[in-house]
Protein backbone atom coordinates (compact mmCIF):
# COMPACT_ATOMS: atom_id res chain seq x y z
CA UNK A 1 0.00 0.00 0.00
CA UNK A 2 2.37 2.41 0.65
CA UNK A 3 4.50 1.68 -2.05
CA UNK A 4 1.60 2.06 -4.54
CA UNK A 5 1.24 5.39 -2.72
CA UNK A 6 4.40 6.52 -3.06
CA UNK A 7 4.47 5.83 -6.79
CA UNK A 8 1.72 8.10 -7.08
CA UNK A 9 2.96 10.91 -5.52
CA UNK A 10 6.22 10.48 -7.84
CA UNK A 11 3.94 10.25 -10.74
CA UNK A 12 1.94 13.53 -10.07
CA UNK A 13 5.34 15.31 -8.88
CA UNK A 14 5.93 14.59 -12.48
CA UNK A 15 3.27 15.39 -14.43
CA UNK A 16 2.32 19.08 -12.77
CA UNK A 17 5.49 20.44 -14.06
CA UNK A 18 4.71 19.50 -17.19
CA UNK A 19 1.25 20.52 -17.16
CA UNK A 20 2.86 24.09 -16.66
CA UNK A 21 5.08 24.07 -19.12
CA UNK A 22 2.66 23.39 -21.84
CA UNK A 23 -0.02 25.64 -20.71
CA UNK A 24 2.75 28.17 -20.48
CA UNK A 25 4.02 27.52 -24.56
CA UNK A 26 0.11 27.95 -25.37
CA UNK A 27 -0.02 31.34 -24.45
CA UNK A 28 -0.44 33.76 -27.48
CA UNK A 29 1.89 35.80 -28.27
CA UNK A 30 1.30 39.66 -28.02
CA UNK A 31 0.52 41.58 -30.94
CA UNK A 32 3.77 42.69 -32.93
CA UNK A 33 4.23 46.22 -33.86
CA UNK A 34 6.72 48.66 -35.23
CA UNK A 35 9.23 50.02 -32.42
CA UNK A 36 9.25 53.48 -34.19
CA UNK A 37 11.03 56.85 -32.54
CA UNK A 38 8.99 60.22 -32.30
CA UNK A 39 7.49 62.51 -29.57
CA UNK A 40 4.70 62.09 -27.46
CA UNK A 41 1.17 64.03 -29.27
CA UNK A 42 0.06 65.29 -26.34
CA UNK A 43 -0.32 65.93 -22.65
CA UNK A 44 -0.46 63.10 -20.83
CA UNK A 45 -0.82 62.28 -17.21
CA UNK A 46 1.17 59.48 -15.50
CA UNK A 47 0.82 58.10 -12.40
CA UNK A 48 4.52 56.96 -12.47
CA UNK A 49 5.05 54.74 -14.79
CA UNK A 50 1.76 53.92 -16.42
CA UNK A 51 -0.78 56.28 -18.13
CA UNK A 52 -3.86 55.29 -19.54
CA UNK A 53 -5.68 56.45 -22.58
CA UNK A 54 -8.46 58.13 -20.10
CA UNK A 55 -5.94 60.23 -18.60
CA UNK A 56 -7.71 61.22 -15.69
CA UNK A 57 -6.55 64.41 -13.95
CA UNK A 58 -6.47 62.58 -10.17
CA UNK A 59 -4.34 63.45 -7.01
CA UNK A 60 -0.61 61.32 -8.02
CA UNK A 61 -1.01 62.51 -11.34
CA UNK A 62 2.01 64.21 -13.30
CA UNK A 63 1.86 65.46 -16.89
CA UNK A 64 4.34 64.30 -19.51
CA UNK A 65 3.76 67.59 -21.59
CA UNK A 66 2.75 67.43 -25.58
CA UNK A 67 6.32 66.74 -27.43
CA UNK A 68 8.34 64.56 -25.00
CA UNK A 69 10.86 62.40 -26.94
CA UNK A 70 9.36 58.79 -27.14
CA UNK A 71 10.20 55.40 -28.17
CA UNK A 72 8.36 52.78 -28.27
CA UNK A 73 10.08 49.54 -26.80
CA UNK A 74 7.57 46.42 -26.67
CA UNK A 75 3.85 45.62 -27.11
CA UNK A 76 1.15 43.83 -25.21
CA UNK A 77 -1.95 42.88 -25.39
CA UNK A 78 -3.71 46.26 -23.80
CA UNK A 79 -0.60 48.14 -23.77
CA UNK A 80 2.80 49.78 -25.32
CA UNK A 81 5.99 50.40 -23.45
CA UNK A 82 7.21 53.38 -24.61
CA UNK A 83 10.48 54.99 -23.16
CA UNK A 84 9.44 59.18 -22.82
CA UNK A 85 12.19 61.50 -22.34
CA UNK A 86 14.21 58.83 -21.04
CA UNK A 87 12.19 57.31 -18.83
CA UNK A 88 10.36 53.90 -19.12
CA UNK A 89 6.03 54.56 -19.48
CA UNK A 90 3.08 52.14 -20.38
CA UNK A 91 0.64 53.51 -22.33
CA UNK A 92 -2.60 51.42 -21.32
CA UNK A 93 -5.54 50.89 -23.73
CA UNK A 94 -8.47 50.82 -21.41
CA UNK A 95 -11.08 52.49 -23.27
CA UNK A 96 -10.40 52.48 -26.66
CA UNK A 97 -9.70 49.02 -27.22
CA UNK A 98 -11.58 48.87 -31.09
CA UNK A 99 -8.52 50.10 -31.96
CA UNK A 100 -5.61 48.12 -33.16
CA UNK A 101 -3.07 48.19 -30.58
CA UNK A 102 0.02 49.16 -33.40
CA UNK A 103 -2.59 51.92 -34.15
CA UNK A 104 -3.45 53.00 -30.90
CA UNK A 105 0.50 53.63 -30.44
CA UNK A 106 0.87 55.36 -33.67
CA UNK A 107 -1.98 58.25 -32.36
CA UNK A 108 0.61 58.84 -29.16
CA UNK A 109 3.86 58.31 -30.72
CA UNK A 110 3.88 60.86 -33.51
CA UNK A 111 6.89 61.02 -36.04
CA UNK A 112 6.80 65.29 -36.25
CA UNK A 113 7.58 67.01 -33.40
CA UNK A 114 4.46 68.21 -32.00
CA UNK A 115 6.21 71.54 -30.81
CA UNK A 116 7.25 72.77 -34.14
CA UNK A 117 3.46 73.28 -34.61
CA UNK A 118 2.97 74.49 -31.43
CA UNK A 119 5.83 77.67 -31.79
CA UNK A 120 2.97 78.61 -34.43
CA UNK A 121 -0.02 79.39 -32.68
CA UNK A 122 -0.92 82.46 -30.68
CA UNK A 123 0.73 82.65 -27.42
CA UNK A 124 -2.09 82.40 -25.48
CA UNK A 125 -3.12 78.78 -27.58
CA UNK A 126 0.53 78.04 -27.06
CA UNK A 127 -0.25 78.70 -23.48
CA UNK A 128 -3.28 76.70 -23.20
CA UNK A 129 -1.75 73.64 -24.45
CA UNK A 130 1.36 74.12 -22.42
CA UNK A 131 -1.40 74.37 -19.19
CA UNK A 132 -3.32 71.05 -20.31
CA UNK A 133 -6.12 73.45 -20.86
CA UNK A 134 -9.27 74.33 -23.90
CA UNK A 135 -10.13 77.33 -24.89
CA UNK A 136 -12.95 78.57 -27.46
CA UNK A 137 -11.44 78.85 -30.68
CA UNK A 138 -9.64 76.23 -30.58
CA UNK A 139 -8.94 73.56 -33.61
CA UNK A 140 -9.29 69.98 -32.85
CA UNK A 141 -5.52 69.35 -33.28
CA UNK A 142 -5.06 72.18 -30.04
CA UNK A 143 -7.41 70.36 -27.84
CA UNK A 144 -6.30 67.04 -28.63
CA UNK A 145 -2.37 68.79 -28.13
CA UNK A 146 -3.48 69.67 -24.96
CA UNK A 147 -6.23 67.18 -23.38
CA UNK A 148 -5.04 64.00 -25.28
CA UNK A 149 -7.67 62.11 -27.71
CA UNK A 150 -11.31 61.30 -26.19
CA UNK A 151 -11.55 57.51 -25.23
CA UNK A 152 -12.91 55.85 -28.70
CA UNK A 153 -15.22 53.66 -26.93
CA UNK A 154 -17.49 56.78 -26.13
CA UNK A 155 -15.67 58.75 -29.34
CA UNK A 156 -16.06 56.52 -32.51
CA UNK A 157 -15.61 59.65 -34.63
CA UNK A 158 -13.26 62.43 -34.32
CA UNK A 159 -15.23 64.37 -36.38
CA UNK A 160 -17.91 64.13 -34.14
CA UNK A 161 -19.33 68.15 -32.97
CA UNK A 162 -18.95 66.88 -28.98
CA UNK A 163 -16.02 64.97 -27.94
CA UNK A 164 -16.57 63.57 -24.05
CA UNK A 165 -14.14 63.15 -21.73
CA UNK A 166 -13.36 62.80 -17.82
CA UNK A 167 -11.87 64.65 -15.25
CA UNK A 168 -12.11 61.20 -13.04
CA UNK A 169 -14.72 58.42 -12.39
CA UNK A 170 -17.16 60.73 -11.88
CA UNK A 171 -16.92 63.84 -13.26
CA UNK A 172 -17.04 64.07 -17.17
CA UNK A 173 -17.05 67.42 -19.41
CA UNK A 174 -17.44 67.91 -23.04
CA UNK A 175 -15.81 69.82 -25.75
CA UNK A 176 -18.12 71.18 -28.08
CA UNK A 177 -17.02 72.32 -31.94
CA UNK A 178 -18.68 74.50 -34.12
CA UNK A 179 -19.24 73.85 -38.00
CA UNK A 180 -15.65 74.91 -38.70
CA UNK A 181 -14.39 72.83 -36.32
CA UNK A 182 -13.65 75.04 -33.72
CA UNK A 183 -14.38 74.94 -30.17
CA UNK A 184 -17.51 76.67 -28.86
CA UNK A 185 -18.07 75.56 -26.03
CA UNK A 186 -16.60 73.72 -23.17
CA UNK A 187 -19.31 71.97 -20.50
CA UNK A 188 -18.82 70.07 -17.36
CA UNK A 189 -18.97 71.16 -13.43
CA UNK A 190 -17.17 74.15 -12.48
CA UNK A 191 -14.12 71.99 -10.78
CA UNK A 192 -13.73 70.43 -14.04
CA UNK A 193 -13.79 73.58 -15.66
CA UNK A 194 -11.40 74.87 -13.02
CA UNK A 195 -9.10 72.02 -14.19
CA UNK A 196 -9.86 72.34 -18.20
CA UNK A 197 -11.15 75.45 -19.39
CA UNK A 198 -9.97 79.15 -20.61
CA UNK A 199 -12.09 81.58 -20.67
CA UNK A 200 -10.48 83.81 -22.81
CA UNK A 201 -11.49 82.98 -26.32
CA UNK A 202 -8.39 81.93 -28.74
CA UNK A 203 -7.81 84.28 -31.83
CA UNK A 204 -6.72 82.26 -34.48
CA UNK A 205 -4.09 83.79 -37.22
Amino acid sequence: MFKRLAAAALLAATVVPAFVTVAHAQRPSPPPGPLVSGFLCCNMRTYGDSISDINYDEQGTSIVPVGTPARVTSYDFRWFGVELGGKQQRIKNDYSRNIPLPTFAQRYVVTQDPKQKLATFPAPVRDAILAGKVMTGMTREQVLMAIAYPVASENPSLDAPVWRYWRDSWSEFQVQFDEKGLVKAVVGDAVALSRVFVATPAAQP
